[in-house]
């Protein structure tokens, strides 16, 4: 689906590159169309720019996020690639860009809108970078067409929020949109958004650094308890957003649930951790600890490179987590940076 080729990366305790490809990096057009003026309503994303290479990212007219040329311009995004020994990046719609609260035709428009505007930002990637869709997952039936006609236009994925609207990844209509995929190699990359709890996590990012984590948490756990592995296919790639959030650390904790308490098993035939090989997490996680912990539960073959760029949250000096984590092998590191990320994708 892509060829990647040895471009950049970091090298081994025996002097070999090893490449690495980044799972997890955002994208905005540089300029879209004004999406109030065709649809009327409110709260339509759009860019403010200051003629210095950064802009404001406008939520209607609240201020959302400064965001700088990175998000827009592919000889930006490789410049600081190369500074930071990245081969290659896999591009997708901040979740702001998602729509799922819109009427379905609207959907509709805004996914292949963005989506055609990030393959023509990875047309000019130099072969180095590839997108992830997005879909309006507020109609399944569309979803499912769009990401079929992301796929035939170069997608190597798609993206998609930790709930639609208030309903999980339990919801049917996620597990027709997953089977979908399953049953079209096309991987699926979850990211949380309009996070839970937010009247209470206004203040200091706390929606970002609490609210994400358990938003993430809730997708993987809501997928093992309604039985949904258990039912689809195992050809289904998955993947979940920085770290799986507090999954692994909290694994325990449902685990024990699940074996003392009947009501806390749902509908899943076998205990939490039997699933632990039916989905992939990233490496956003930012502590060399967490890292080894995500590891030695998931294993090496499933964890992932990633690191939010380009916003300040994400990992600041990429590759440094992995390549500065004790107790990791040759072989794991060689896989986390980009060897499980190519099998996943599909790039060579």
């Amino acid at each position: 689906m892509g060829d990647l080729g040895i471009r950049a990366g970091s090298r081994g305790e025996g002097g070999a590159v090893m490449q690495i490809l980044d799972i997890h990096s955002h994208f905005f057009p540089k300029q879209w169309e004004d999406l109030q003026a065709r649809f009327g309503g409110r709260d339509w994303p759009s860019l403010k720019h200051h003629g210095d290479g950064t802009a404001m990212v406008m939520k209607g007219q609240q201020k959302f996020r400064p965001i700088y040329d990175a998000c827009w311009d592919p000889d930006v995004r490789l410049r600081e690639m190369d500074q930071q020994g990245l081969c290659g990046q896999i591009l997708s719609a901040t979740p702001l860009l998602f729509g799922y609260e819109r009427p379905v035709a609207q959907g509709e428009y805004i996914a292949k809108l963005f989506n055609d505007a990030a393959m023509a930002i990875c047309q000019r990637g130099r072969g180095r970078l590839f997108a992830m869709a997005q879909v309006p997952l507020q109609d399944i039936d569309a979803a499912c067409a769009e990401a079929s006609r992301a796929k035939s236009i170069g997608h190597v994925g798609v993206q998609i929020g930790s709930h639609i609207n208030g309903r999980g990844m339990d919801d049917a209509g996620v597990f027709t949109f997953l089977q979908h995929c399953a049953d079209e190699d096309i991987p699926v990359f979850v990211h949380p958004w309009d996070m839970m709890g937010a009247d209470r996590t206004g203040d200091y990012m706390m929606g970002w650094t609490v609210g994400m984590p358990a938003e993430t948490q809730l997708s993987i756990v809501s997928l093992i308890l309604s039985g949904a592995f258990d039912r689809l296919s195992r050809k289904l790639k998955i993947a979940f957003a920085h770290g799986g959030g507090s999954f692994i650390f909290l694994l325990g904790r449902l685990e024990n649930a699940w074996h003392h308490r009947d009501i806390a098993r749902g509908r899943s035939e076998c205990p939490p951790s039997h699933y632990l090989d039916r989905f992939s997490l990233d490496s956003a996680v930012f502590d060399p600890g967490a890292l080894r912990l995500l590891v030695d539960k998931m294993g090496d073959q499933r964890v992932m490179f990633g690191t939010d760029y380009p916003f300040p949250l994400g990992e600041q000096k990429m590759g440094g987590l992995i390549r500065e984590t004790e107790g990791l092998s040759e072989q794991s590191r060689e896989r986390l940076y980009a060897g499980n990320a190519k099998a996943f994708f599909g790039i060579e």
